[in-house]
Parts: structure tokens; sequence; C-alpha cells
């Protein structure tokens, strides 16, 4: 099944589009972050003048070029100037663990680095020329503002981005600027992006979301703003930027976009501003989705969208208007939709035969949007990049994307969740595997086993389950061994210990036993809150979690625990109690009721049982 539309045979590369843009409107706002703004012109002559400097030091079509900044006006910049040299991009997050940063190093074999003088000592060991955007501006402002002469082909690398691997380490798929032009395309027909002038930026710039974020408002004359870390995990912030920037199109996770709508509920506000409303990455209900269709009005579009990276960002999309004679319930998952342009999806069976409808089938795409493969790992893009079984261009391929769905009765499709052991929790990609190879190299940990505990309703969170060589004294330990190994979203929040893991009759694993296990340790040695304060805490921590029974002394971090839900925690403690309190403070903290003992002394007045 595939929709096409005509990519005419001269088009623009994306940073050519932006550069017609500088022309076009040279004063109108290209970037917004923190206050600071770069127009489109400021915007092109810095790109140029850094693709210059770049050039002169002998970047060109495919040299991987490394880039880790913090989220600034320069992030753009320095990936808009490394596509005008010619080069592709690398983004490496300064945040992740320093062996997944060597690796990435290691395995892309780059040669520059764009960073930042505050990152200088975090890469100052490594063998590779380090570029300082900060430091080095002086020299690079040396050089000519204009536009370079473009060498770059369509079929020229545009960016690598690793991802979560199964072996152990991130893997590296390669995109193309053809890629980056059939999703450009696929986007201005389905979300007619002529209505929207103001995009909001919130992902992390080593996934592939924030190069669709760019290239929806820099492609088409809008104004991208980033928005800080810390607002996007604060819906009252996150709300006030959108109101104040005239946010009209921004594309979310599903954990964020909950907490936005319930605060934009519960103080009477409403999103009627939008004008496109994106919610991708994860699977979320109808009764969600009309709900955010009602806080948009009549004129905001709420589309759900699918992809992956190896197909270039989206590839099928969903809005409840184009249903034909389909009804959903409030509980039903929102269905991934239908092919972009120039997109083909299949349901197949083992066999490659097309399933038929209702009939479940792993989801195989093709069509312009195909990355090139896995970097330097042939065999793998073998694997997953197979011949096209439908068509007889021996080039054509098909992405074998591990998923499952079946076909709706309108075309439509719905999402039936993995068939591997990769997952998406809050958003993020994570091949189960990773953490379990990751787990197995402690010395004390002869197996484990990592799953994922909650349902659509709860707060979902990972667990491990280990079988040890020798005993381990701190479960906690291993969290601190993980963290030099994972990005923090893949450690797990709790660690439970097995003699074995339990299998059943038939030599599978026993996941049900698994998950009572689970419930067990959430559950064992309940303490209820002593006083109101406590009683307030806990109704809280439930409410943030989607747990139940939390006690006073139970750990907040094997409670569901992680770096958003602190940062959510401390936005209702400020509002509720008056009280100023960093994340760092409760993760020192850990309990209910220290964490009452705290608020109690530095705010007597606000405690009455």
């Amino acid at each position: 099944m595939s929709s096409d539309i005509d990519i005419p045979s001269a088009v623009s590369l994306i940073h050519q589009l932006i550069e017609k843009w500088s022309l076009t409107t040279p004063d109108a706002p290209a970037i917004s972050y923190n206050g600071k703004i770069l127009s489109y012109k400021a915007l092109n002559e810095k790109s140029n003048q850094l693709a210059h400097f770049l050039k002169a030091k002998g970047i060109q079509a495919e040299t991987l070029v490394g880039i880790s900044l913090e989220r600034s006006l320069e992030m753009i910049i320095g990936l808009i100037a490394i596509l005008k040299a010619g080069g592709a991009y690398v983004p490496i997050d300064p945040d992740y663990p320093e062996e997944r940063i060597n690796f990435i190093l290691s395995d892309s074999r780059i040669h520059f680095l764009l960073t930042q003088k505050s990152l200088m000592e975090k890469y100052s060991n490594l063998n590779v020329k380090k570029i300082y955007l900060d430091n080095d501006w002086e020299e690079i402002a040396l050089r000519p503002p204009n536009n370079l002469a473009s060498e770059t082909h369509l079929d020229n690398l545009a960016y690598v981005l690793y991802t979560s691997g199964t072996t152990g380490n991130p893997k590296g798929i390669m995109v193309c600027h053809r890629n980056l032009i059939h999703a450009c395309s696929g986007w201005q027909v389905v979300y007619d992006l002529k209505n929207t002038d103001c995009h909001l930026q919130m992902a992390s710039f080593s996934f592939d979301v924030f190069s669709g974020d760019l290239i929806r408002s820099l492609c088409f004359g809008a104004k991208l703003v980033l928005c800080p870390k810390d607002i996007l995990l604060n819906p009252e912030k996150l709300y006030k930027l959108m109101v104040i920037e005239k946010i009209n199109c921004a594309e979310f996770v599903p954990t964020v976009l909950r907490k936005l709508m319930e605060y934009v509920e519960s103080s009477v506000n409403s999103l009627v501003f939008m004008r496109l409303l994106i919610c991708g990455s994860d699977n979320w209900s109808m009764n969600e989705y009309r709900k955010l269709r009602k806080l948009g009005g009549t004129k905001a579009r709420v589309i759900n969208s699918y992809g992956l990276t190896e197909a270039t960002i989206d590839s099928t999309y969903f809005e409840e208007e184009l249903l034909t004679h389909e009804h959903f319930s409030a509980d039903h998952a929102v269905p991934i939709g239908k092919p972009f342009p120039n997109t083909e999806i299949y349901l197949l069976d083992e066999s490659l035969n097309i399933v038929p409808n209702g009939a479940r089938g792993e989801i195989y795409i093709g069509g312009s949007g195909l990355a090139r493969g896995y970097l330097n790992l042939p065999d793998l893009t073998a694997q997953k990049f197979i011949k096209h079984p439908f068509n007889n261009d021996q080039h054509a391929k098909l992405y074998k994307t591990g998923d499952q769905g079946r076909y709706l009765s309108d075309g439509n499709i719905e999402f039936l969740g993995r068939i591997d052991s990769q997952i998406k929790l809050r958003g993020l990609r994570i091949e189960l595997s990773d953490i379990e190879n990751a787990l197995n190299c402690h010395p004390c940990v002869r197996e484990s086993l990592v799953t994922v505990y909650g349902n659509e309703t709860q707060h979902k969170r990972l667990v491990a389950y280990i079988v040890e060589h020798e005993p381990i004294a701190d479960l906690c330990l291993l969290s601190s061994f993980l963290c030099k190994r994972l990005p923090a979203y893949m450690v797990p929040s709790l660690f439970i210990r097995l003699n074995t893991l339990p299998i059943t009759p038939n030599g599978k694993l026993d996941r049900q036993t698994l998950k009572t296990t689970a419930d067990l340790l959430f559950n064992e040695n309940y303490i209820a809150p002593g006083n109101c304060l406590e009683a307030q805490l806990v109704e809280l921590w439930n409410k943030l979690t989607g747990t139940e029974r939390t006690g006073v002394l139970d750990n907040l971090f094997d409670r569901g625990g992680d770096s958003i839900l602190l940062a959510q925690l401390v936005t209702e403690i400020e509002k509720q109690f008056s009280v100023s309190i960093s994340p760092c403070e409760i993760f020192k903290m850990f309990t209910i009721s220290k964490l009452a003992q705290f608020i109690d002394q530095n705010c007597p007045s606000k405690i009455k049982n």
C-alpha cells in the first residue's frame, strides 16, 4: 500500500531551501532560544562562514563530522554548516556516558568534532580535531558569508544517527539527502505547512525527531523555537512559552503531551492557538486523542505519526477525520494510519506474503525514505534492508521493522507491538537486549533479563532481573555501573535477584511469574502515611507515577522515579507548599518520610494536621 507524489528532478537540498528563505524573507526570525533570535539572513551567513571554515579543513561529501553542543543557536548553525560544506553530521549528546561517546567516535571514525568550551574537559583526551564554536568564532567570522557552490548530491550522506543496538552497542543509521527531501515533500503535502509559522522544538538533537522539527520549520520559512530542558518538564512553563512565542505547530511524545493536557484542563486554558499537533513515538489512547482535539478547537489538526530512523523519521500518519466507518472505543490505541507520499507499507507473514485485512503481520517499509543502511554493519544491513519482493527493480528494498500491525477495514493500520525485544518508553527507542548485555558485563552477574513494568494507565519503568555469580552487597551499585555505559533513560528503576530465570513447561521464559515477583516487591513492607503531609505527598506521588500503595519508607526510585518525574515533583512541591527544593535534594532523600520532614522543617506554617 503506497501513496505517491512527484519530486522534481532539480529538487533543492535541505540547506538550499533555507538559503532561499534568507533571500525571500531575510529579516524574518528563523531560530529563537532563551530570548535570543537569529534571522534567516543571520542564520544563513553564520552557517556559510562556518561552512567555508570547515571546507578549508578538508571537509567534503561523505565526510562524517561529529557535533556535540548544548541546546543553543550555535547547535543549529553547526548542523546547517556541516551540510553546506558537503559533510554529514553525527550528533553526540554531551549527556551520554563516556563509554557510549567513545564508541560512537570510534565507530564513525570522525576526524572533526564541533563542540564548545564548556565541554572542553569532557573531550580533552579524545584523538579528534576539536572545533570550539565559541572559542574559535573570531577566526570563523573571518570567512566569507556568501553561499557555497554545492558539490553535494541527493545520494550523499546528510547524517549518521546512532540508536540502541541489539549487540550491546549503538548502531549508526546512514541517512542521505534524498531521504530528507522525501520527508520534506511528504510533510508539505500532508501537513499543509503554509498554515504554520512557528514550530516548537523539544527532542534531543541526537534523535531524528529533531531533524523533522528543523525541516518542517526552516525549509518553509517558519520560526523554530528551541525549548529549554527545564521548561520541557514543567507543563505550566511549557504552556507559557507556547503562548509567548505564538507556537502553532509542535510534535510531542505522549509523556510530555499528557502533562501539558492535564495542566491546560486544570487551569481552564486551551490550545486553540495551535494549527498542527503531532504525537509520535509511542502508544496513546483514542480518549487522549479526542481530548487533545477538543483542547485544540476546530482549527487544530491532531495527527498520530509512526516512523523509524531507518525510514527517515515518519512513514505513516493518522487523523480521525480520515476514517470511513471504523469506530474506536475510548481506551483503544490510536492507529498509526496510512503511508505518507512516496512511502510503501506492507504487512507480511514469515514467508513475505501479504496478510489479509485483520490479520497480524510484520510491518515492512519501502520507498524513497529508506536509509542507506547501518554504518560498518553490512550483514545487519542485508538482514534488515531486504530485496523488495514486489518490485522488479533489483535495487528496490524493503525495511524489516520488527513491528507488528494489522489492516483495519478502512485501510488504516493498527500497531500491535514489537516482535523482538525492542520497546519505546516515554517516546525513546530502547533495545532491552542492549541493557541486558551491559548488565552481563558486571563481574557478579551471570545472566539478566529486562522488562517493562506497568501498563498504559500506569507510569512505565524498566525492571531488571538478575542471576548472580557472586552476591552483590547493594543492588543500587548496578545503577552506577550501568550509568557509565548507558544513557540515563536506559537504566532500570528496580533490580530483582533471582536464583534462576523462571521457565514455563514448554521451555519459554515465564514472564507472568516475573511480573508477579515485581508486584510483590513493589507492594511488600508497606507502611501507611502517619500524618496529613505524608498522605498528601503519597497521593501526589501516586498520581505522578500511576502507582498505588506507595509506602512512606519506599524507595521512590523503586516506585517509578526518574529524572522527568523528579522535575514534575519539584514543580508540585513548590506550588502546593511554597518550598524550594531541587531534584538532587529529593534524590538524596529517597523516601516520602524524609521528604515530608524536609518540607515540615522548611515551611512549618503550611503543615496542619
